[in-house]
């Protein structure tokens, strides 16, 4: 039987006949469904290396039409870190449901590094949680096909320092308004997000002021994609 080996993140687990489940994965390759053969089991030798909110190694056979059959698994990282915190791990949870939704008619092999990117930052818990939403929020919609622009406002002027803009909800773009709450350096981080890995955003530092307005655009814009909870 022809196998193939990955890095996988368990998507969902959904339990089929009197001991199986059948596992979404999410890997570098994209999606794949699998069979894990009495894997709930009490003595199952695959259980152990399909965690929720971790890195795994899988080796996988061919099965029936799409779904593959689960021949190995191996824990390579969990972050168990996440359990430790009730927002981190509803978070990780909506992750996992939102990526789930999306890369069902987007499969790109871009979801795997966002979520394992998410989980990581995750797991660590002096990383500030609103930042890993922005980041996720403003990538899942610029995947999608919908990039925040932090440019230019909607009319296609260019956004300038030191002026005040609001986030346009309707045209899904920024506005200038002398009352609005969003400055220069909520744009810099906005721009920040859409353009780097959130491991190397995290060595900035100086936005915690800022995160709680710079969420709020993210997931104003990102209105379609929170809708996957």
């Amino acid at each position: 039987m022809k196998t193939t080996r990955s890095r996988a993140i368990v998507l969902r687990r959904t339990n089929f006949g009197e001991a199986d489940r059948i596992l979404d994965l999410l890997t570098p390759n994209g999606r794949m469904s699998v069979m894990a053969r009495g894997v709930r089991k009490e003595k199952s030798k695959l259980a152990g290396g399909i965690e929720l909110f971790a890195l795994c190694d899988v080796v996988v056979g061919e099965g029936k039409g799409n779904l593959g059959v689960l021949t190995s698994s191996r824990l390579v990282t969990f972050y168990r870190h996440i359990l430790e915190d009730y927002d981190r791990m509803q978070f990780a949870y909506e992750t996992l449901g939102q990526v789930t939704r999306a890369s069902a008619s987007l499969d790109e092999s871009e979801w795997y590094d966002i979520v394992a990117e998410v989980l990581a930052a995750l797991d660590v818990l002096s990383v500030p949680l609103m930042l890993v939403q922005t980041w996720f929020y403003v990538r899942v919609a610029q995947l999608l096909g919908d990039e925040l622009n932090s440019v230019r406002d909607y009319k296609g002027e260019r956004l300038e320092e030191g002026k005040k803009y609001r986030y346009d909800s309707q045209e899904k773009g920024f506005t200038q308004d002398d009352n609005g709450l969003v400055t220069s350096d909520h744009i810099k981080i906005l721009r920040l997000v859409s353009v780097k890995p959130l491991s190397v955003i995290l060595q900035v530092g100086g936005m915690g002021e800022y995160l709680a307005d710079s969420l709020y655009v993210a997931r104003q814009h990102a209105a379609l994609q929170t809708a996957f909870k």
